[in-house]
């Protein structure tokens, strides 16, 4: 009997890991919401030269990035266990397997990287208030280029459309590996049958259309991205025309 009745456990199991990943993206998104917002109070202080107060605004910024980086791994331990468990006889100890799968998330963190750029686009926006075009202490010109320009998104265009992600009507992302495509050309390839790999060169996930949605974060992600994009369009760019139309004008 208890064999039998397994797979419908691990299957609810499963459902239910999968609506607690839901509601955390939510959550995800409102501290991301925050986040912006308190960047953009940053700079209204620093434009006041109210340096003391964006010293403490920048310290619960940090702590905020914190809390967005264990709701980010928390959500993977939850997905993680959802995924893996099997009924056993012993009742099971389910904060243990969440603090477990927690640790493990947290050694492999994806979001890390991302938390380590929000605060330095954060410091970067605050810098730029009095010294734009300037590297910041410690920092050389090159450096600025590089760290500027990365992007907060996993791919910046959909591998099908080849429209940037920026520009896609109906973005959607894969909840496996990340991916982002532009809706109906994804929805197209996982009906074709052709393939049902990630048409990202290289991604081995499997293309499911039900874990292929919109997330509560893609839109803001990609709102973010088009503000950075937009900010970091490099001053040379002018210069280098103004002075071709001199040389022409010249001869």
């Amino acid at each position: 009997m208890a064999s039998t009745s397994a797979p419908q456990v691990s299957s609810r199991m499963k459902n239910a890991a999968s609506t607690l990943c839901d509601d955390n993206q939510t959550l995800l998104a409102d501290i991301r919401r925050a986040i912006s917002s308190m960047k953009e109070i940053g700079i209204s202080l620093e434009k006041q030269h109210k340096t003391q107060l964006v010293k403490e605004l920048e310290n619960e910024y940090m702590e905020l990035l914190q809390s967005y980086e264990d709701c980010a791994n928390l959500s993977v331990a939850i997905e993680n266990v959802g995924n893996t468990y099997q009924p056993a006889e012993q009742p099971t100890d389910f904060k243990k397997l969440i603090d477990n799968e927690m640790a493990k998330a947290k050694r492999r963190s994806t979001s890390a990287p991302q938390v380590n750029q929000l605060l330095r686009l954060f410091r970067e926006a605050i810098w730029n208030v009095h010294n734009s075009g300037q590297p910041m202490p410690g920092e050389e010109q090159e450096d600025i280029i590089v760290t500027s320009t990365q992007n907060i998104l996993l791919n910046f265009t959909c591998p099908l459309s080849g429209k940037p992600v920026t520009e896609l009507s109906e973005p959607v992302r894969s909840m496996d590996c990340k991916h982002i495509y532009e809706r109906k050309a994804i929805m197209q390839y996982i009906s074709s049958k052709y393939s049902n790999r990630c048409p990202v060169a290289g991604c081995p996930k499997t293309m499911i259309a039900a874990r292929v949605v919109c997330d509560p974060l893609l839109l803001i992600e990609i709102e973010e991205s088009r503000a950075m994009n937009k900010d970091t369009i490099p001053p040379n760019i002018i210069e280098d025309f103004t002075e071709d139309t001199d040389e022409e004008n010249s001869e």
